[in-house]
């Protein structure tokens, strides 16, 4: 095994959250060896329980493609703080804005996801949303409410009564 990748082994164990890009936050169930192509490669195995899949990503390759470590509690709080800010929804084409609501979305970072929902949500009295602006949305409202409920240890119920309170807060 290589420096690189023992020192990606070290901090991330089974049984952590971790928050994968492209799919939010999911449990290493264990880490195991197995041979690809005739290589050995030892490999983080990922449970995303909502979306019932199971994914395995190389040790070595965990840093780069973004894997990291739940956000800090002081973080969480920033990006719930996020939400009560004004919306920044620029003038460009929907094509443009989506495209860019999606790559904060899958960037991973949290305040990033915290704008995204800030920007999409829509207070009872503001008209409908569009089917693609409903899935961004939604998309970023779980990825946001799945990592506060596994930073502050709240069931999903209550982690989205948690971000619901700070849109609303913003809505008043």
């Amino acid at each position: 095994m290589s420096k690189k990748s023992s020192e990606t082994a070290n901090a991330f164990r089974a049984n952590d959250y971790v928050v994968y890009p492209a799919h939010g936050v999911g449990k290493i169930l264990s880490i195991e060896e197995q041979e690809i192509a005739g290589m050995r490669m030892e490999l983080f195995v990922i449970s995303f329980e909502k979306d019932k899949m199971t994914l395995r990503v190389p040790t070595a390759k965990a840093t780069s493609i973004g894997m990291r470590s739940l956000s800090s509690p002081d973080l969480v709080a920033k990006a719930l703080a996020t939400l009560k800010g004004r919306a920044k929804v620029k003038r460009a084409m929907w094509s443009r804005r989506a495209q860019e609501y999606e790559q904060k979305i899958n960037s991973g970072d949290l305040i990033s996801i915290a704008e995204v929902v800030r920007d999409l949500y829509r207070a009872g009295d503001q008209p409908e949303q569009s089917y693609s602006e409903r899935q961004l949305y939604e998309a970023a409202l779980e990825r946001l409410t799945r990592e506060v409920a596994a930073v502050e240890r709240l069931d999903h119920a209550n982690a989205a009564a948690k971000v619901d309170a700070m849109l609303e807060a913003k809505a008043a």
